[in-house]
């Protein structure tokens, strides 16, 4: 009977496809079949194993199952499939699922089902590699042993939106070899991005050949530190560490990966740590011409990791533009701690900073990193720009105390170095938060004085614009900060907030694709769906705004008004008043 709802406990399943507005970017028409396809495809291996599909929307789906066996089987068997199907095509455009597997509650009306366990699934479904599965705990305990899958415990995990712990586990088939990840930008560009008129460099990753994992940080932490320095001449053009992160462990040639990236410069490296010494190798490679300018290997004690940063750093300099005045070059020769253990904490916390998640993590090692140096200015400024990102994202319990302890950890940052732009910009982001825009805005500009290359600060200050109520002044800078990491994993907050921007300056329609773009990358969050229904509400199209508030709700059930305004302190305006009112005329409360 239309109308009737139910409330029940049940296996839920949330699938959603990576990086789908990449493939529709490529051919829409193609995209849009293939991934009806692959959820036509999915529906019947899920009905196989006594599943039913009860919503599917253009990238994700939602299915219940009766046991937690039978929705692990149909998820496990259907990735290898897919796997298999996409090899056979001979195109780019293959659609690639995420899944996660949750135990909880369903509310189901007219075929449609919200829920504390969709938004569990849904959680664990972000945490799964590409063409991956992951499970909750409580579902992993039910499940019979004889069942012919391999077992990865990722630990406790802290999921947004739940209070307690939730213990994960991956799961593929027995003896699966692992497939290539590949990230939701990774599917190639639409068009070539056009070259600067700058010297345009990328860092990638520096692989980590130590016989440890463990190293990946310190590996990390070499690539970040040559970005940073080398960000700082403005005479060079640097893609942002986010952005030439995206291609970590992907198997793209450099010359693809300067045009998907659009620079001349590729950089790439190895480490490789043992014991009390460290080898670098690293060259320098025109990706235009597909040639190599200059390699070099360094063979060094541990406590000399900076100075090979430094003399990495001053070799790209000279190969690329030897012109550059000496004073420059001295400039950008700082460094923010000798001591390697500070370093590696903060390149963890780094890490977990920048999932928007994981900010409990991040705040310890950034204060483990502190610890072991205090005058670690940098740091400081994660610290800071973490309590901002609780704060944005609900998870602080003292708003108050929050705001106190990020400004204070800005300012000891500035204290330490008043030429850090990462200092400005964390400045910056709690000023957001205390309601004083103005500040807001000239951190952002001063980060960006000091570092022409931060594409944070771009975003940061057009962030800033709008919630000061000027959105037209905003684009521009949006543009800038996507130019510079046109790759960054956090892109769905720079897609988010540049909607809001548009729907406060009247320009719904393009404000409404914009929101669609950012909510279907990966792990977007809440933020992504506000323009969408202000934006509708605004347009009057009601049923629409309805459909929108109500996925979501899916993402968010305690969506709200007063939680809309704490997370976006905007200052009053008739920009501010055209948002809030499009979301009230959608149905938000």
């Amino acid at each position: 009977m239309i109308g009737e709802t139910s409330t029940k406990l049940a296996v839920l399943l949330h699938a959603d496809v990576i990086g789908s507005t990449a493939l529709v970017q490529i051919d829409e028409t193609l995209a849009h079949a293939r991934l009806q396809d692959v959820f036509r495809r999915f529906s019947e291996v899920i009905a196989g194993h006594g599943g039913s599909t009860h919503e599917i929307r253009g990238d994700a789906m939602v299915a219940e199952f009766s046991r937690a066996s039978d929705a692990l089987s149909a998820a496990v068997a259907f990735q290898s499939a897919n796997g298999e199907y996409n090899e056979g095509l001979n195109d780019e455009i293959r659609p690639q699922l995420r899944i996660g597997i949750a135990m909880g509650e369903v509310v189901i009306a007219d075929n449609t089902v919200t829920g504390g366990g969709i938004v569990l699934a849904q959680r664990l479904e972000q945490l799964a590699p590409p063409g991956g599965v992951c499970i909750q705990g409580a579902a992993y305990e039910t499940l019979p042993k004889r069942l012919p899958f391999e077992y990865e415990n990722l630990g406790e995990q802290q999921l947004k939106g739940f209070d307690e712990p939730v213990r994960v586990y991956s799961v593929k088939a027995r003896g699966e070899a692992e497939r290539p990840a590949s990230a939701p930008g990774d599917a190639p560009a639409p068009r070539e991005l056009e070259l600067p008129s700058k010297p345009s460099i990328a860092v990638l990753p520096f692989n980590n050949i130590s016989n440890d994992s463990e190293q990946e940080f310190f590996a990390d932490g070499i690539s970040e530190d040559i970005i940073t320095e080398l960000s700082k001449f403005r005479t060079f053009f640097v893609i942002a560490r986010n952005s030439s992160f995206a291609f970590k462990n992907e198997s793209f040639t450099v010359k693809d990966i300067g045009l998907k990236l659009g620079v001349r410069y590729v950089v790439e490296g190895s480490v490789r740590r043992a014991g009390n010494r460290v080898r670098i190798s690293a060259q320098l490679i025109d990706a235009i011409e597909d040639k190599h300018i200059w390699a070099e290997r360094y063979d060094r004690e541990l406590e000399d990791i900076f100075a090979v940063q430094d003399e990495v750093t001053q070799a790209i300099v000279t190969a690329i533009a030897p012109q550059l005045s000496t004073s420059e070059q001295q400039r950008a020769r700082r460094k923010p701690t000798e001591n390697l253990d500070a370093w590696e904490c903060y390149q963890r916390g780094l890490w977990y900073m920048f999932s928007y998640v994981h900010t409990e993590q991040a705040l310890h090692y950034f204060h483990r990193a502190i610890e072991l140096d205090s005058e670690f200015d940098s740091a400081y400024a994660g610290l800071a720009y973490t309590y901002a990102i609780q704060i944005l994202i609900g998870k602080s319990v003292d708003k108050k105390a929050d705001l106190q302890r990020g400004l204070d950890a800005a300012n000891t940052a500035l204290r330490i170095d008043q030429t850090n732009p990462f200092s400005y910009f964390a400045i910056g982001r709690i000023s957001i938060f205390s309601g004083n825009h103005d500040k807001a805005i000239a951190e952002y500009k001063r980060a960006i004085s000091l570092n022409p290359n931060y594409a944070l600060a771009h975003f940061g200050l057009a962030h800033g614009l709008w919630h000061a109520g000027r959105p037209a002044e905003a684009l521009p800078h949006y543009d800038d900060a996507i130019r510079l990491s046109p790759h960054d994993p956090i892109m769905w907050a720079v897609l988010a907030s540049k909607a809001i921007a548009l729907v406060m300056d009247e320009r719904y329609e393009e404000g409404i694709a914009i929101s669609r773009q950012a909510q279907q990358l990966n792990d977007s969050q809440l933020f992504t769906y506000l323009a969408e229904v202000s934006g509708l509400g605004m347009l009057g199209q009601a049923q629409e705004a309805e459909n929108a508030l109500q996925r979501l709700r899916l993402v968010e059930p305690e969506i709200s008004m007063e939680f809309i305004e704490r997370s976006l302190p905007m200052t009053d305006s008739e920009a501010k008043d055209r948002f809030l009112r499009g979301l009230k005329l959608a149905g938000v409360t």
